[in-house]
């Protein structure tokens, strides 16, 4: 357990940039319904936007709160986006994806607290 949150805080770059990129384009496609899959669309906000957090909040790289709010401000240009792109944009969804950022954040705390990295191996990681 320990290697893979070692690999998520060395990785967090790169997989917070495809978990973005993927949330941005399945948000911004063009589709005539949405596709048939368990739980609701709020759900599915939360949990993408969780996932998104998590390695960064797990990481905690400089300025790694800043970056948590940019992407509630994602989200939120997603939305008025949305409309111009064949979609919906609602007001809730911007709700549930905050909820799952905070949610992201908070689960890493726990995960950090439970699998506590050295000040040592934190600064080999980030150099």
């Amino acid at each position: 357990m320990r290697r893979l949150i070692g690999l998520v805080q060395k990785y967090w770059l790169a997989l917070t940039l495809l978990v973005l990129a993927a949330i941005t384009i399945l948000s911004l496609l063009p589709a005539p319904s949405l596709p048939p899959v368990p739980g609701t669309d709020k759900t599915h906000h939360f949990i993408a936007y969780a996932a998104l957090t998590f390695s960064v909040a797990l990481a905690r790289p400089k300025n790694w709160l800043l970056i948590a709010f940019f992407f509630i401000a994602w989200s939120g240009a997603i939305e008025i986006i949305q409309p111009y792109v064949n979609r919906y944009g609602e007001w809730l969804d911007l709700a549930a994806n905050a909820g799952g950022v905070a949610c992201g954040i908070l689960l890493a705390k726990i995960v950090n607290l439970a699998f506590p990295m050295d000040e040592k191996k934190r600064e080999e990681t980030y150099q």
